[in-house]
């Protein structure tokens, strides 16, 4: 592949280019609570080189969930690890989750689940979920089947692994195969059809700001707010919202359904192939084009309340 011809850089140009660099760093403190909230969580991936997340996590692995849907209900083609090759903290305040491909073709990656499973929005007041991200560097056909997300399931998933879409779905941040664009939905309802449009969800998609998703740190964020006379679901790249759902757009039943259990449980996954980046591709993903080893790279994972 032809590399771009890099551009000279005018002095105050370079000079510039170094400021930004120096305020987005690779790892970021969590930042504090703004007044009126509430620091319910956080994990800063503060380990040692190599080692896997802290207790806070469960490494999920294999093909599903033990009696749950095959392929983790999507169609993914990964075998999910605890290897430090798919998933380690990297000693500098991040964790890395590393799709691999071995030499009979066959895909390893990683997916982590917050052990806590009662993140919810009090009542008359706000839940926000946050994470700060780098998507896998890789794009093109490099890039086919490549499925970073950041998410939540609600907690009578666990243990039940077919009352999906039912018990609630929020897709923070998804991305395939590569895109400049980060995609927010929620998943709710009944599948196929219902109010959320399943198995579509209801969703909102734009470009990074700035950086692409791929190319720098940008952080994504959910938030469900119960303040008001009516509930909204609203979504976030660095801090501008670009996708919302309010109450009234999902029938009663359905809101009641994935908003009166006891909360929700956070996840992290690099998946590999499935029915999203097909979709979008138009074609079976990954592709012997398709290039391993391209971590995404977790700066922190917050949860904050008012």
């Amino acid at each position: 592949m032809t590399k771009p011809r890099r551009r000279h850089l005018a002095p105050l140009a370079l000079a510039a280019s170094l400021l930004a660099l120096a305020a987005a760093p690779a790892s970021a403190d969590v930042p504090p609570p703004e007044p009126g909230w509430t620091l319910a969580f956080a994990d800063d991936f503060t380990g040692a080189a190599g080692s896997g997340p802290s207790d806070e996590w469960i490494v999920d692995t294999g093909h599903s969930y033990p009696g749950g849907p095959a392929n983790w209900g999507t169609g993914e083609v990964q075998n999910y690890t605890a290897d430090p090759a798919n998933l380690a903290q990297d000693g500098q305040g991040n964790l890395r989750i590393t799709p691999q491909r071995d030499g009979s073709g066959g895909w390893t990656s990683a997916r982590i689940e917050t052990r806590r499973a009662d993140f919810k929005a009090p009542e008359g007041g706000v839940l926000r979920l946050e994470a700060r991200l780098q998507l896998p560097d890789v794009t093109g056909d490099r890039a086919l089947g490549y499925w970073p997300a950041f998410w939540a399931l609600g907690a009578p998933y666990r243990g039940n692994y077919w009352n999906w879409p039912g018990i609630g779905e929020f897709d923070v941040m998804e991305n395939v195969n590569g895109q400049n664009t980060v995609h927010g939905v929620l998943h709710c309802d009944v599948a196929p059809g219902g109010s959320c449009d399943e198995n579509n969800g209801i969703g909102g998609s734009r470009e990074c700001p700035g950086e692409t998703c791929q190319a720098g740190f940008h952080t994504y964020r959910f938030e469900w707010d119960r303040s008001g006379e009516t509930e909204e679901l609203r979504w976030y790249v660095d801090g501008e919202q670009f996708h919302s759902v309010p109450e009234s757009r999902v029938s009663p039943q359905a809101w009641q359904n994935m908003t009166s259990h006891e909360g929700y449980f956070m996840l992290l996954n690099v998946a590999v192939g499935g029915a999203f980046p097909d979709g979008v591709a138009g074609f079976p993903t990954p592709t012997d084009a398709t290039e391993p080893g391209h971590p995404m790279v977790v700066d922190y994972v917050a949860a904050y309340t008012k």
